[in-house]
């Protein structure tokens, strides 16, 4: 590029998409004169999920603003917690994140998987389609445009990926409604209801059912039981505070 020279300055939050020589203040960028911000911006690795504000000699801009010569330019982080307009919120996973995915679904947020992995272009057709929020570590899945709304997971570790999401949305919880299997929601059933899923020591160590009313998988309070409680009242915990 050699058209007007701007100066680019992202958040300390952003760092993590940007090269070393773009993290320790404003950093000088010539633009081609034709692209907007938006372009420029994730040109450098940001994807426009991530960023919130773009201010612009102080006053924000639209992802749409061309730059022009001398202009300083401030790349901020979204604020938490994020409103996403438009629809009921809820979510879509890519391949790798299914035990996210599960986690979201104990706690009663409406979160659909992809359990194999079915390419971008339909995973940014099913958002754009359902109307859900893509959840992905895949920065080129999040910069296409055809996403209805997107944001990057930024850990690797399920517990934080967790707490990170339920920070930067703050969806409703509803604890013990969804099937983890397949997003469906969850009725109380009765042994004889789910006794074709039930072993003889289930079958007579418990009495209290639920099933799902897409899959028919049927729950209790099993051996891992103590471990899912935790990570809910976690969860609300974290609500809470």
């Amino acid at each position: 590029m050699n058209g007007p020279e701007i100066h680019v300055e992202f958040a300390p939050e952003l760092h993590l998409f940007v090269s070393d020589a773009r993290r320790s203040g404003a950093a000088r960028l010539a633009t081609d004169g034709v692209s907007t911000l938006g372009h420029v911006v994730e040109s450098l690795g940001v994807p426009l999920t991530e960023v919130g504000t773009l201010v612009v000699d102080g006053r924000p801009v639209p992802v749409s603003h061309i730059p022009s010569a001398g202009e300083s330019v401030t790349v901020r982080p979204v604020e938490h917690p994020q409103r996403v307009p438009g629809a009921p919120l809820r979510f879509l996973l890519d391949v790798h994140l299914g035990t996210l995915a599960r986690r979201l679904r104990l706690l009663g947020v409406d979160t659909a998987y992809e359990s194999t992995d079915i390419g971008d272009p339909a995973l940014a057709s099913r958002s754009a389609a359902e109307k859900r929020v893509m959840l992905s570590r895949d920065r080129g899945l999040l910069r296409r445009r055809e996403l209805w709304a997107g944001a990057y997971v930024y850990s690797t570790r399920p517990d934080d990926q967790l707490r990170d999401v339920l920070d930067r949305f703050r969806p409703e919880l509803r604890p013990w409604t969804r099937c983890s299997a397949c997003n469906g929601l969850l009725k109380e059933a009765t042994k004889d209801e789910v006794a074709d899923q039930l072993e003889g020591g289930t079958q007579r160590s418990y009495d209290v059912f639920a099933q799902c009313g897409e899959c028919k998988r049927a729950y209790w309070k099993g051996a891992h039981h103590e471990q899912l409680v935790a990570i809910v009242e976690r969860a609300l915990a974290d609500y809470a505070s």
